[in-house]
């Protein structure tokens, strides 16, 4: 196992790579209600399917990629609070930023503030051209978000593997 590397830092959390350690807190994210109506339901219910999700998605986006999602922690006590990050998904021409926040950490700016530190990390350090975010029409916190953090709306789609219909935002940082 890989120890963790902090990857982004803000002036509230830190985002670091996971590693198999984080399968009690992935399992207990992907099991929220919200994650698993707004994201979809990973029927990931061990700690030992939990540590195979983590290796085969997190993990191996950033051995291949540069970057993946990352757990977000608060950087005054290292509560894990959720992920962000971004991954490379075949269905989409770059990085799709993504999170999702255990529901005791909402509202009071997290979301934003970890997603606005992914965006600037793109850009800045990584120097990706174009950023995608995908979410449901019925998301409307998430839309606001990524709205909030520059990507508009581009098109309806459906992705694979569900096949459900979502929105399909995008930030061409070569534009600005």
């Amino acid at each position: 196992m890989t120890e963790s590397m902090i990857a982004i830092e803000t002036p509230r959390l830190r985002l670091r790579t996971a590693t198999l350690d984080d399968a009690p807190f992935y399992l207990a994210l992907v099991n929220e209600p919200s994650w698993i109506a707004n994201i979809g339901d990973r029927n990931i219910h061990t700690l030992e399917a939990a540590r195979a999700a983590l290796e085969a998605g997190p993990m191996a986006q950033q051995r291949e990629h540069g970057y993946s999602f990352y757990i977000i922690e608060r950087r005054s006590d290292g509560a894990g609070m959720g992920m962000g990050g971004m991954i490379r998904r075949d269905s989409l021409p770059g990085p799709d930023i993504g999170y999702a926040m255990l529901p005791a950490y909402w509202g009071q700016g997290y979301a934003y503030e970890a997603a606005a530190a992914v965006v600037q990390h793109a850009r800045h350090v990584l120097g990706i051209p174009t950023l995608y975010g995908i979410t449901s029409p019925q998301n409307q916190a998430s839309i606001n978000l990524l709205n909030k953090l520059g990507l508009r709306f581009e098109r309806f789609s459906r992705l694979p593997p569900a096949g459900k219909e979502t929105n399909i935002y995008r930030k061409d940082f070569r534009q600005h």
